[in-house]
């Protein structure tokens, strides 16, 4: 306390003094030094003084002072100085000793030697990629070296030239962020050990920020030399959406940032350019079915008034709908044929995730390495407790591996934290099924009212998009949209309740935090986002029955919906298009816009003031906190998107170019508002994506499945195959008479009359003389012995659906695990750097024991003996173990 008092008033008697406002002046908006110039900032605490200020205070006094008992130095910005006349700033330094200190302690690899392995990875015709390259410099900011974890006893085996830079900023804010979320604010003599770490000081408004310091202002460099301005590169030459087709400073990334966001980025990247495969593919199957839509038959036969205009079809709701003819669904059908020609994409698709799943693997490993990441396992983080866990687990045992007594949470309040959370989980699982069936019986309810008010509707006679707008479409585009509405809705409330039932679980470390709320996020959003889409894509139109015999709706008045009459593949692309579409949108005004209304507004009245009176900690403070989830949701909306494109491609094939289109921004619009909106985030270790690999090789192993039962199930693929090579009635192999065959009859004076249309529903050209309608079925006629009951064409249909899905996925798993065995998951290069650093590691630190052993010896016997010694010496080269090399 002694010592807090002494910085705190020599702080505010410079202030008294006037000569902050001198060393103000000296600082340029650019200063990320202490008024000394030497001495860096590694991190900044901001607090206002409110109402309940002495207590705050007194936590305040005592944390600062518990933070310089550790080793950190402080200086203090007061109040009057900040450009509001509120905010005070106290800023932190780490001098070398606290580095090293927990540099030791959190195995920070350092390093020891230059890469001497010469770079062959030239790539034939590499002058083809100048265009999408960026300088060398940008790419590369560091020399490769070989590194080992740092050990503060051997800190002269490293390469240390200069201690004030050996530690880049990022590490240096990691650093110091560890020892502020462990740090107590309670006195000695109190023995509350509950009242620890920043993040409740945050939370209790004691402080209102804590954040590193970027290192200059994004548009322009910094005129300190000392300053890196690296945050000025990463706009210029990433952040920039005119830098869209060049290649990602993936190695400035990291540096600046960590290894965590960087392996983001590297993620997104490769994301997006193996969608460009699948998109080109995709397009060119779309084009392909377009121009060759004249060469279907049953599209001719739909469109013909030969055929066609002669089928007369039954309604498709009770009373309000009246019959109709097939002909006039003529647009539709040729929407649906569109599609199903490009069924053969499917195969390159799954070519595609397979491909990239692996190779993101081979890339992951390269990243792995090259970031000083191979030995960094989670066993690493998870002896590194959270904050939370250690003061809300009074219980302590022994640990077996550490042999120290450690916090840990009873067996009995873990199960039933649990299993609330499973509940609350569960819960708000049924609430979003509860709102897909409300949009169902909306979209019942409004069907009827759609074709009765639409029959006689104006936009019927518009020349180009009048046949398309039918009570079809208007029904599901009204229910794609509310359905969409629910989904934000829905969204916006679970995370909050995510995010508390996580913290209530009190998980133990980081990992198994986000580990938890990965799990409980993506499920939600699994059936928040695509329960609509399965409901169109394999429930509608299974369950309809037949005219006199209808399915309705849990014993309502509410008729089970039927397709489109071009298909249920319309609808479920319209479905498709809407909500991802709609997300992608509303995700990029999120994330871009709403940070940038808020920085403009909070800054307003800085604008206003000079340069050197706006300093480098108040611009970062009025900046938007990215927090710790900040990642997550970037990961989450990734792969609900990469979702959408692998669970129902096969009924929407421009969703790989979409997804390429939005990707494309993404990357820029994360980098930009990363870069210019948002404070710097606290560096943090990745090895991986985590949690999200194993979701995504779920995804793609369900996409097999579903897809199989879109093409078998909910188009007209297997039907018309089975049609042409079985019962074609001239033995031929074309698809003449596939309509007619394909639709059943029904005796319209046995529709009972609760279904039948009221009077002046029926067009003008329906009359008495027509005594049967046309259903999409495989019925019996009337008159059959087995009327209305399903021929055998039915079950045959129904067989070679199956036999379609059960071969189509043990043909695609194979060539999946084929290719995965082909393709190994660390690059042979990988692996030999690998072992010649662990080599060197050993062989180093072996000769360096060595030469420290001599000296050592050659002091204390230097009384002793005239000569030196002659044993070690002689000592041969460190022999590396075999499973080293």
């Amino acid at each position: 306390m002694n010592g807090y008092h002494q910085h705190a008033s020599s702080s505010s008697g410079s202030l008294q003094q006037g000569q902050s406002a001198i060393d103000k002046q000296q600082h340029s908006k650019d200063s990320v030094f202490f008024r000394d110039g030497v001495r860096r900032i590694d991190f900044v605490l901001s607090y206002v003084d409110d109402k309940d200020g002495e207590r705050k205070q007194e936590r305040r006094k005592v944390y600062e002072a518990n933070l310089e008992k550790v080793g950190l130095e402080l200086e203090i910005e007061d109040k009057s100085e900040s450009e509001d006349g509120k905010t005070s700033f106290v800023k932190i330094h780490a001098p070398w000793e606290v580095l090293a200190t927990y540099a030791d302690v959190l195995k920070i690899k350092v390093p020891f030697k230059v890469n001497d392995i010469p770079d062959n990875s030239e790539m034939p015709m590499n002058w083809l990629s100048t265009p999408f390259r960026l300088p060398e410099h940008i790419m590369h900011p560091e020399p490769d070296f070989f590194t080992a974890p740092f050990n503060k006893s051997k800190s002269d085996f490293f390469l240390i030239d200069n201690k004030d830079t050996f530690f880049p900023p990022s590490t240096r804010n990691r650093i110091v962020y560890y020892i502020l979320s462990r740090c107590s604010y309670f006195r000695d003599e109190c023995g509350d050990k509950d009242k620890k770490g920043i993040k409740r000081l945050l939370n209790n408004s004691t402080y209102t920020a804590a954040f590193p310091l970027h290192d200059s202002r994004y548009w322009k460099r910094s005129r300190d030399a000392n300053c890196e301005s690296e945050r000025f590169s990463l706009y210029k030459h990433w952040a920039g959406f005119l830098s869209f087709f060049k290649e990602q400073p993936l190695n400035l990334v990291r540096k600046y940032y960590g290894e965590k966001i960087g392996i983001y980025f590297a993620w997104l990247g490769f994301y997006t350019e193996m969608l460009l495969f699948a998109a080109i593919v995709g397009t060119i199957c779309f084009i392909y079915g377009f121009l060759t839509y004249d060469d279907n038959e049953w599209s001719k036969e739909i469109c013909s008034e030969a055929v066609g205009g002669k089928i007369v079809m039954c309604p498709l709701c009770d009373k309000k709908c009246g019959y109709w003819k097939l002909n006039s669904t003529c647009n539709s059908s040729w929407l649906n044929e569109g599609q199903i020609a490009e069924k053969l994409h499917l195969g390159v698709v799954y070519s595609a995730v397979t491909l990239f799943l692996e190779f993101w693997k081979r890339r992951q490993a390269r990243l792995e390495y090259e970031w000083d990441l191979v030995d960094f396992e989670e066993e690493q983080q998870q002896l590194q407790l959270r904050p939370e866990y250690e003061t809300k687990c009074t219980n302590r045992k022994m640990n077996r591996i550490t042999q120290e007594m450690e916090p840990y949470l009873p067996i009995t309040s873990k199960c039933a934290r649990t299993c609330l959370s499973g509940a609350t989980v569960l819960f708000w699982i049924s609430l979003i099924i509860a709102c897909i069936i409300g949009v169902i019986a909306y979209r019942l309810a409004v069907y009827a009212a759609f074709a009765s008010i639409m029959k006689d509707s104006p936009t019927t006679h518009l020349q180009v998009v009048g046949p398309f707008i039918t009570p079809q479409l208007a029904t599901s585009v009204t229910a794609s949209c509310i359905n969409f509405v629910i989904i934000m809705i829905l969204n916006l409330m679970y995370e909050r309740v995510a995010v508390w039932i996580t913290d209530m679980e009190i998980p133990k470390t980081h990992l198994e935090y986000e580990n938890k709320l990965t799990v409980k996020m993506f499920l939600f959003q699994f059936v928040n986002y695509y329960s609509s889409c399965f409901y169109v894509a394999f429930f509608k139109g299974k369950f309809v029955g037949y005219p006199g015999d209808y399915a309705y709706m849990f014993g309502s008045k509410l008729r089970n919906e039927e397709c489109d009459p071009g298909g249920c593949l319309i609808e479920l692309t319209t479905q498709l298009v809407i909500v991802m579409t709609g997300k992608q949108v509303w995700g990029n005004i999120q994330e871009a816009l709403v940070p940038w209304l808020m920085n403009w507004w909070g800054s307003r009245k800085a604008r206003s003031h000079p340069e050197s009176l706006y300093s480098r900690w108040e611009q970062d403070h009025d900046l938007q906190g990215f927090g710790q989830l900040g990642l997550f949701y970037e990961y989450l909306e990734m792969v609900i998107q990469f979702g959408f494109i692998t669970l129902f491609v096969a009924s929407f094939p421009l969703a790989p170019l979409m997804a390429l289109i939005n990707n494309i921004i993404e990357v820029r619009v994360d980098a930009w508002k990363l870069t210019t909106q948002f404070r710097r985030p606290v560096a943090a270790k990745a090895h991986s994506i985590g949690a999200w690999q194993e979701i995504l090789n779920g995804m793609a192993v369900l996409s097999v499945v579903t897809n199989a039962f879109i093409v078998a199930f909910t188009s007209d693929m297997i039907p018309r195959l089975v049609y042409m090579y079985a019962y074609q009635p001239e033995g031929e192999m074309n698809m003449k008479g596939y309509i007619n065959n394909s639709l059943s009859v029904f005796n319209i004076s046995a529709i009972p009359p609760a279904n039948k249309p009221e009077d002046g529903e029926n067009p003008f050209w329906f009359n008495s003389s027509i005594t049967t309608c046309r259903y999409r079925d495989y019925r019996y006629p009337p008159g059959h012995e087995k009327e209305y009951s399903h021929t055998m064409q039915f079950w045959h249909i129904l067989a070679a659906k199956l036999a379609f899905i059960i071969i189509m996925e043990h043909v695609v798993f194979l060539v999946k695990f084929f290719v995965a065995w082909m393709i190994p998951d660390v690059p042979s290069d990988v692996r030999a750097r690998v072992k010649r650093e662990r080599y060197l590691v050993q062989e180093y630190l072996h000769n360096y024991e060595v030469e420290k052993l001599k000296v050592q010896l050659s002091q204390n016997t230097h009384d002793e003996c005239s000569c030196a010694p002659m044993i070690y010496p002689s000592l041969p080269k460190h022999e590396v173990l075999s499973e080293c090399l």
